[in-house]
């Protein structure tokens, strides 16, 4: 990364690890040892928000420059020919973890101690901070390594790098796929991508997702007045990929997504959950669950 990048992501609180790594401090895990308020996975998914490791092993890599996403889109960079280890990128990730909690020693009479305590040894791990996870070369041996430590393993794609998932002898133990639009029409107006064939890739990342062995979840990113539309079209990409759950989830106004698109871009929790309940019409899911402090509705194969 050029030294405007790394100043930029430091602003952000983001602890760099090695060339292209980083860490940054869940909102949910400092809710979490702050506030016993916990993040929708815990509610859904059984892990602990005190316990999580956000990162990413790819924080300027992506095939994709979405309107929605927090980063700072125009400082992509291509992927180098040489990159950091696994076992280093963990290593380096808890340690970087730690530091950013070193910060609450101070607070220590306003805050769940024991939770403070537990955070310093992450097991679960969400490798979705910033960039496309794919994108890093050695990504099945990162998971490999996760899993050896004891981690439970939260990965999220694009899909638009397919082929990876067939490489893969170790799967995260929560898979998400993110479908940002019912049609290619809509995906190139909101995803900008940066490869000539991103909408025929991930189709055939979803193609390829009922025979993967773990629990997968398909996440529809809602984003007003772009993608939240056709939900009979969101129902056949369901059915087609069978994830074990879908999450509809609002877009958030955070980050640079702020320079893209305004506070109204960002639907309502009610909103999302009719949304939700018109896709369940057109498919063999129903709501099962759902967070309205994250805007977010889960479905289920009902």
């Amino acid at each position: 990364m050029n030294e405007e990048t790394k100043e930029l992501l430091r602003k952000q609180r983001y602890q760099l690890v090695g060339e292209h790594s980083a860490v940054k401090l869940c909102h949910w895990l400092k809710e979490s040892i702050m506030r016993d308020r916990v993040c929708y996975k815990q509610k859904f998914y059984g892990i602990k928000s005190h316990r999580c490791l956000q990162m990413t092993p790819a924080v300027n890599w992506c095939t994709q420059k979405c309107l929605f996403c927090w980063r700072p889109t125009r400082f992509t960079e291509d992927v180098p020919k040489e990159v950091d280890a696994p076992k280093f990128i963990i290593e380096k990730s808890i340690e970087a973890q730690r530091t950013l909690l070193s910060g609450y020693q101070g607070v220590l009479d306003q805050l769940n101690r024991k939770k403070l305590e537990e955070a310093q040894d992450p097991n679960n791990v969400a490798i979705s901070l910033s960039g496309e996870p794919t994108c890093y070369p050695l990504l099945p041996e990162l998971l490999e390594e996760f899993e050896r430590g004891g981690f439970t393993t939260f990965l999220v794609t694009n899909g638009t790098n397919p082929d990876i998932f067939r490489e893969m002898g170790t799967l995260p133990w929560n898979l998400y796929l993110t479908i940002p639009a019912p049609n290619e029409k809509i995906y190139e107006r909101l995803c900008n991508p940066s490869i000539s064939d991103g909408w025929d890739r991930i189709n055939r990342t979803i193609d390829i997702f009922p025979s993967l062995d773990t629990r997968k979840v398909m996440r529809l990113t809602m984003t007003k007045g772009f993608n939240m539309c056709d939900p009979e079209s969101y129902a056949k990409i369901i059915e087609r990929g069978q994830p074990t759950y879908v999450e509809v989830k609002a877009y958030m106004y955070v980050g640079f997504s702020r320079q893209r698109l305004s506070i109204d871009n960002m639907p309502r929790h009610e909103e999302i959950r009719a949304f939700a309940e018109s896709i369940s019409e057109h498919c063999s899911y129903s709501v099962v669950n759902e967070s309205e402090d994250s805007r977010v509705v889960l479905l289920s194969a009902k």
